[in-house]
């Protein structure tokens, strides 16, 4: 090192200290053109503009002056991505679309949208050659016109209503899309949802309606991964979905009579069977009476928010592959030991991860089957949530007491 003093980052290519400033958020950026004046003018070439508004930092009429500003001066030629985050603040329209406007103009790439109030998108939007990813965190009512978006791959919207008239024309102007994560509200219509999207590879579908009982249908042939949240208000059919690896469910059942939870159960039942040959399924609590397909190829389950030992041991029994298995808070219950060892114990069950809230002492029968009878376990992994030190030792006792099956396994104790 040389003993001057050498200002080593303004010596840098302006295409590097631009590309430094773009790493940060865009009021940062702009404080360094007080730095000197060669670092006068770079933040107007930065790649990446990230607006966040924080009401105990900010105040309002000088955040929108803010941003004008900056829309006004950026002079690059390729912006990479344009975000604004504005929840639980209500923006004036014009501002936003006009901000969305000269985005598109710059050639944005990724485009993150958050505010509090639907915003009329600008046409532009919706022909734009640049965009690869677009995520609408607000009310999308509406698609105005013919969409061709030809470079779009990730599509995030929320639908306020008439998903099948403004979701799906907006999705069929995007002929490369690959990722699609639509959550959709108060829906008052009975048409069929129908994905026949050939390059889609990851779905996200959260219905957040009232119960309507219509159909999903699924014709993705490439998609491999899907998560379905919500309220249970559809018949999944399956029509193909060959390469599916992965599925996470989390619904919610707000059952007000006997007959709308026949109708659940019914929803539940199908879109399992749908998923049955996935390799990887995460599934928050659902109704203990389910009659569980056989998940033939499956070989990571994850048990999430409250299960009963009696229902693990049923999805144990119907997945002869299984090899990790994570339970989220075991629910202490009644013990009846099976007659039969489910088929994955002996050869395939390799680690088990316990994620425990509170433990009872009638959690030890079914630990002390699974290690007396899994022969290939090779870890245990118990996590703590809530309990006392007295209870955690005299429980670690007890379980390092109980015979195993494998010579190979070892428990461990996380808090």
């Amino acid at each position: 090192m040389s003993s001057k003093k050498v200002d080593r980052l303004t010596r840098l290519p302006e295409e590097i200290r631009s590309h430094i400033l773009s790493l940060m958020p865009t009021k940062f950026a702009v404080q360094t053109s007080i730095l000197s004046k060669r670092w006068r003018y770079s933040w107007m070439f930065v790649t990446s503009l990230d607006f966040e508004f924080i009401p105990a930092i900010h105040g309002i009429n000088s955040f929108l002056e803010s941003v004008d500003l900056v829309m006004e001066l950026c002079k690059t030629s390729q912006l990479q991505s344009f975000r604004l985050d504005f929840p639980g603040w209500r923006l004036p329209n014009s501002r936003v679309s006009n901000w969305i406007d000269k985005a598109v103009r710059l050639n944005v790439r990724e485009l993150d949208i958050e505010v509090i109030e639907q915003v009329e998108l600008p046409l532009i939007l919706f022909t734009c050659k640049t965009l690869t990813k677009l995520r609408l965190k607000t009310a999308f009512r509406e698609c105005p016109c013919r969409v061709n978006l030809p470079c779009l791959k990730t599509l995030a919207i929320f639908v306020y209503k008439n998903p099948f008239l403004n979701a799906f024309k907006l999705i069929a102007g995007c002929p490369v899309l690959e990722s699609l994560y639509l959550k959709v509200s108060f829906y008052d219509g009975v048409e069929d949802y129908i994905f026949r999207i050939p390059t889609l590879k990851r779905l996200k579908l959260t219905f957040l309606c009232s119960p309507v009982v219509n159909k999903v249908v699924l014709d993705v042939p490439n998609l491999e991964y899907l998560f379905v949240g919500g309220t249970p208000c559809s018949i999944f059919v399956m029509k193909n979905v060959s390469s599916l690896v992965e599925a996470s469910i989390s619904l919610y059942d707000f059952t007000y009579d006997h007959l709308q939870k026949l109708t659940f159960e019914h929803l539940w039942a199908e879109l399992l069977k749908g998923v049955s040959g996935v390799k990887s399924l995460s599934i928050k609590r659902m109704s203990s009476t389910l009659h569980l397909p056989t998940f033939l190829n499956m070989k990571h389950l994850e048990l999430k928010s409250f299960w009963p030992s009696r229902r693990i041991l049923q999805f144990l029994e119907n997945s002869p592959e299984l090899k990790h298995l994570y339970i989220d808070k075991l629910e202490g219950s009644c013990w009846i030991e099976p007659k039969l060892v489910p088929a994955c114990m002996p050869t395939n069950l390799t680690t088990i991860k316990f994620s425990v809230y509170k433990w009872s002492k009638c959690d030890i029968p079914f630990l002390k089957y699974t290690l007396g009878n899994a022969e290939a376990l090779k870890t245990v992994t118990i996590t703590w949530a809530d309990s006392r030190v007295e209870e955690e030792s005299e429980l670690c006792a007890e379980l390092l007491k109980l015979s195993r099956a494998s010579r190979y396994c070892e428990i461990h104790f996380l808090k």
